[in-house]
């Protein structure tokens, strides 16, 4: 006998993921209709199982993975293993953005991209929810409507705070992402700078929640640099006006130094710019460096955060300086 095929209409009428789309689309969310899918993710969310009755839901913190498996466990849907970006686009992102979820509630400085990363229900939905099928739903969710906004600026005023204040050299201040390698950034602006690139403009810095968190387009433009948003950044870029050098940095906590094959990666990249290029990898510690000094390109620069004042130099005739083959013609 043939196995019985799973599809995605196996057991979605159960009254459970019924009743969570009916309460998805009473709450208006960016008028977005929310389906099947969505409505197993926040039953997940909620922790309720189908023997659960609403007023019983919870708000655990969840993974993307945990998700999968309770909907699995639970629903009677498989996802794909490589499906993790679909469960975060059938929900999460919309839960997000419609203030309906937290994210990393217990840590705010965890990394954008880091797997550890954990959605939790904002509490003043998990109260109106509970109510749902009760006599008082109609009235929370009349009352809960009318402050949503001001719950999402809230939620987005809490992000703000953790995220990592970063002073330019010019004094105004650009705010990066919690975590990750920001930290390291935030020295290498105002520790690296001050030592290495006085004076400098700080033209280019990225983020994993935005790859052009400071962008000087113009600047970079007039220098004949131009960026292309698929192309492969260097955390940073500073030119030192005092030398017509662009500094081109790479702050590394896990991985991504500058190899031979970033060099000449960043060398094409950069290949039609009026500035000498100098390619520099920035760490936390000499320990972390450690891990890295058999890859390390030659003719380029090391610098290490725990020692601002200091520079390693990867190969002899010259110290942090731009060589004959990435000078501007």
């Amino acid at each position: 006998m043939a196995s019985k095929k799973r599809t995605e209409t196996s057991k979605i009428y159960h009254p459970k993921i019924g009743e969570a789309i009916t309460a998805l689309s009473a709450l208006k969310i960016s008028g977005k209709k929310l389906g099947v899918p969505a409505a197993r993710i926040l039953l997940a969310l909620l922790d309720l199982v189908p023997r659960k009755r609403w007023n019983e839901a919870e708000a655990p913190l969840m993974g993307i993975t945990p998700i999968m498996d309770f909907i699995r466990e639970n629903y009677d849907f498989s996802y794909a293993p490589n499906s993790r970006e679909q469960v975060r686009d059938d929900g999460v992102k919309v839960f997000l953005s419609a203030g309906l979820l937290l994210k990393n509630p217990d840590n705010l400085s965890r990394p954008t991209t880091s797997q550890d990363t954990v959605y939790q229900v904002e509490p003043s939905a998990l109260a109106l929810l509970r109510t749902f099928g009760t006599l008082e739903w109609a009235h929370n969710l009349t009352t809960y409507l009318t402050t949503v906004e001001t719950v999402k600026r809230e939620i987005a005023r809490h992000r703000e705070l953790a995220r990592v204040p970063v002073t330019l050299p010019d004094g105004k201040t650009v705010g990066l992402s919690p975590g990750g390698q920001n930290p390291l950034i935030k020295a290498i602006i105002e520790d690296f700078c001050p030592h290495f690139a006085p004076g400098g403009v700080v033209a280019y810095i990225g983020d994993t929640e935005n790859k052009f968190a400071h962008l000087e387009a113009d600047y970079l433009a007039r220098l004949g640099v131009a960026l292309d948003s698929a192309a492969k950044m260097p955390d940073v870029i500073i030119h030192c006006t005092k030398r017509n050098w662009l500094l081109l940095i790479e702050a590394v906590t896990s991985a991504g130094p500058v190899d031979g094959k970033r060099r000449k990666e960043l060398k094409e990249l950069f290949a039609g710019c009026k500035a000498g290029l100098v390619f520099v990898t920035a760490f936390d510690t000499r320990r972390v460096m450690q891990s890295f000094l058999a890859s390390i390109a030659w003719e380029s620069e090391v610098w290490i955060a725990e020692d601002p004042a200091h520079m390693i130099h990867f190969n002899g005739d010259k110290f942090l300086g731009p060589y004959p083959d990435t000078m501007p013609l």
